[in-house]
């Protein structure tokens, strides 16, 4: 299992990363995510830029690297 972190900028409210927890939650190859503000800690297989792709589809407007 590999461990990847994201880095969010702009990330103003609980409800956006609860919206950004399901997303990458619901992900075919995430085992498991933590997901604050600044950032996320995701545990799986999943690819780096499906991840990316996903936070982006939600527009919430915020910044991910």
């Amino acid at each position: 299992m590999a461990q990847q972190s994201l880095t969010f900028q702009g990330v103003k409210s609980v409800e956006q990363v609860n919206k950004i927890t399901t997303a990458l939650m619901m992900l075919d190859g995430v085992d498991s995510a933590e997901v604050g503000r600044h950032g996320a800690d995701i545990d799986g297989r999943a690819k780096r830029e499906t991840l990316i792709n996903a936070i982006e589809k939600l527009k919430l407007g915020i910044k991910v690297s």
